[in-house]
């Protein structure tokens, strides 16, 4: 398993645009995604449960992430924070 830190870096928070482009991101992927935020949990591979989240810009998040790709899939998603959800 990985698990890592991230600060909420897009502006509005993880609404639906950047919360479509996460799940459609890591969709691709085979390892399974907990978002932990709040003491509350989601899926990252649904859309529904990450906007359910709440999760604002500035907040910090944790994920982790576990299965046959969980390096690829870590990293991905570590860059895509990097790139503030460029695509």
């Amino acid at each position: 398993m990985v698990r890592f830190n991230v600060e909420i870096n897009v502006s509005g928070g993880l609404h639906a645009r950047p919360a479509s482009v996460l799940v459609n991101l890591l969709n691709q992927y085979r390892s399974s995604v907990k978002m932990i935020y709040n003491d509350k949990q989601a899926n990252g591979k649904s859309i529904l449960s990450v906007m359910a989240l709440g999760a604002k810009t500035g907040d910090e998040m944790t994920f982790e992430v576990e299965g046959i790709d969980e390096q690829e899939t870590a990293s991905a998603l570590q860059s895509l924070f990097q790139r503030n959800f460029a695509v």
